[in-house]
């Protein structure tokens, strides 16, 4: 654990747990597909990005509780906060739609999630460091996954065409939110723990925009708006999910395996 000084470490939880939260919630949406996938093969294939992320989560939601030293665990933070308390990004939480809109979501967060983990995988904090060098490796295949499937969806037919046109369009607005610097997270810059995320944006627009043109696809005329999921500003799509995903936890809570 970097030694930030009471305050700095407070910022370093809230920066992990934004991090695990994205995690967590797009394991969520993506474990939603078991048994409606279109065929065996992609029912298994998002089955295991689920776990991948999941995985992520666990790490980083018990790094988060360490560095909050008030005793919770990582299944408290999964279960037992509300919706106002989790700091995920607006794009993650957001319904799977069809499966276009599904792996559009997937290409734009696995995409930036290659860039960070990239970037924090040289982070002063070792285990942030850790968690990011593992998780790059996973984040790659999501990325790889997903740019396979655009360009079969995009160059594919007049319908599906369509349809990723029609994610596109819906999904870009929400991405700004993965470049905004938030109040106090330039000391965790500065001290190397944390990565400015604005530096990310334009490798990021580059590998979309390239990703997108060999599907025969544009990024949409539409402008990225400012999204507040960090402050616990979201949507109502994320309370409905919390009520599905902490229901057993919260009807059990003495509960053990």
């Amino acid at each position: 654990m970097t030694d930030l000084g009471v305050a700095g470490t407070s910022l370093l939880c809230d920066y992990t747990l934004g991090i695990g939260d994205d995690c967590l919630i797009l394991s969520h949406r993506l474990s939603e597909w078991a048994a409606r996938a279109p065929d065996f093969e992609e029912d298994v294939a998002l089955a295991n990005l689920a776990l991948d992320l999941l995985g992520q989560a666990r790490s980083l939601l018990a790094y988060a509780g360490e560095l909050e030293r008030s005793g919770r665990s990582e299944d408290d933070l999964a279960y037992w906060r509300d919706d106002r308390q989790f700091r995920n990004l607006l794009l993650v939480e957001q319904p799977n739609g069809d499966f276009a809109l599904t792996i559009t979501r997937h290409l734009l967060f696995s995409t930036h999630q290659v860039l960070l983990y990239g970037a924090l995988a040289q982070s002063s904090d070792a285990t942030i460091r850790g968690i990011a060098a593992k998780g790059v490796m996973e984040a790659r295949y999501h990325q790889e996954h997903a740019a396979l499937w655009t360009l079969r969806l995009g160059d594919g037919t007049a319908e599906s065409h369509a349809r990723m046109e029609r994610a596109l369009l819906e999904l870009w607005p929400l991405t700004g939110e993965m470049f905004q610097l938030s109040p106090g997270l330039s000391e965790l810059v500065v001290a190397g723990v944390a990565v400015n995320p604005s530096n990310l944006q334009p490798p990021w627009e580059s590998q979309i925009g390239a990703t997108l043109q060999t599907a025969a696809l544009e990024i949409p005329a539409v402008p990225q708006r400012r999204c507040d999921g960090r402050f616990g500003i979201h949507s109502e799509h994320l309370g409905h999910l919390l009520a599905e995903m902490q229901h057993l936890h919260r009807s059990h809570p003495d509960a053990v395996w």
